[in-house]
């Protein structure tokens, strides 16, 4: 394969118009947030929530693609239950562009489900998969990011995936080895492999190497390229897709065509799935912060804390403590006296109260009580 790609015309020259009308985003929002207990429930999750601001993750995550796409090729693949959560905070997205899984499947089934809603729009669409419950403050610096992305996988047959560079040995991440650049103007490079998340000692190697990246769930291609590739790697997933796309054309609605073929579809995610075993993947450093907070400590990072270390929001008083996050309404008070590193989240019918070191296992607590918590 010939690796060299010059993206130059369409990042530098002012003449260069992209064709938005087939630039597509697809938002990934289905997940269950159980370690944000108990402020995120079953039907409103983490990223239907404004953890982090004042607008609800999933509602921040499609006004970051403002510009970059055409409102109306937005789409948000949700699950059943929180399809109606889903329009009630982003309402500018259009309702029919918000399709709710009748199951869920993992990632790969969502891609190939937005490979194939992309292609009934247009033949030649390209589409980035965003998750919707990241922090990322830099919006600029994101859209400039997305848009060498989307020219990368305009200019070929290319799956591009965009690396987050790692400030600390992380091993709940997995991560993205670097190759050689490929574009001489810009920073994009091939994929040498993808590995699963590391022991402690081998992310410090990942780390001191300046060769590794954070896998972040983010992804630009065309949706041939992308259906081609599980077509190669997942056939059995292909097969489910062309089912769907057949009965999509012949004028089936997409909520009846779902549930006749979307339980059949083995889970697995498109990393297992494609991304690990393609040899035509692109990574592109990421160009602006990024947060994934995946439990409540990582939420402070995010507010401004008091002397003591404590970061409140909502009705608290907090007196001779110190390291502490408290979540609450403006309708009830909670109040913290000589304790340090704990959460406290308070809701209209559940509080919690936790060590920070325990953040971790709220999602077993939750997933232990079972309906009685979610």
């Amino acid at each position: 394969m010939k690796w060299a790609i010059q993206l130059t015309p369409g990042l530098a020259d002012p003449s260069y118009v992209p064709d938005m009308s087939n630039r597509f985003v697809v938002i990934m929002a289905g997940g269950r947030g159980e370690r944000f207990w108990p402020q995120s429930r079953l039907r409103r999750p983490k990223h239907l929530l404004p953890i982090v601001g004042d607008k609800a993750m999933l509602a921040q995550a499609v006004d970051r693609v403002v510009g970059i796409v055409p409102p109306e090729n937005v789409y948000i693949i949700t699950n059943a239950e929180q399809r109606e959560a889903v329009l009630e905070v982003c309402p500018g997205v259009p309702s029919q562009q918000v399709v709710g899984e009748p199951v869920g499947r993992d990632t790969a089934a969502a891609v190939g489900l937005a490979a194939v809603l992309v292609q009934e729009r247009s033949a030649e669409g390209t589409f980035a998969i965003l998750p919707a419950d990241h922090v990322i403050h830099d919006t600029d610096g994101f859209q400039k990011t997305l848009e060498l992305g989307f020219v990368a996988a305009e200019k070929g047959d290319f799956l591009v995936t965009i690396g987050i560079d790692p400030d600390e040995p992380a091993t709940g991440y997995g991560y993205i080895q670097r190759g050689e650049q490929v574009c001489n103007e810009n920073p994009v490079y091939r994929v040498q492999r993808f590995v699963e998340k590391p022991d402690l000692e081998t992310a410090k190697g990942y780390l001191a190497s300046g060769e590794y990246a954070w896998n972040a769930g983010m992804f630009v291609w065309q949706a041939a390229t992308v259906r081609k590739a599980i077509a190669a790697h997942v056939p059995e997933l292909e097969s489910s897709l062309a089912a769907i796309q057949s009965e999509l054309a012949s004028g089936g609605g997409l909520g009846n065509v779902l549930a006749r073929h979307y339980a059949d579809i083995h889970k697995i995610s498109v990393d297992f799935a494609v991304m690990e075993k393609a040899d035509n993947v692109l990574t592109i450093p990421a160009g602006f912060d990024w947060d994934d907070v995946g439990e409540w400590p990582a939420v402070a990072r995010h507010y401004e804390a008091d002397a003591g270390g404590n970061v409140s929001r909502g009705q608290s008083l907090v007196q001779d403590s110190s390291g502490n996050i408290v979540f609450s309404g403006e309708d009830h008070l909670v109040a913290l006296l000589g304790v340090e590193d704990l959460i406290v989240v308070r809701t209209d019918d559940a509080t919690l109260v936790c060590h920070k070191d325990r953040a971790q296992d709220i999602k077993a607590l939750v997933q232990a009580a079972g309906a009685d918590l979610q």
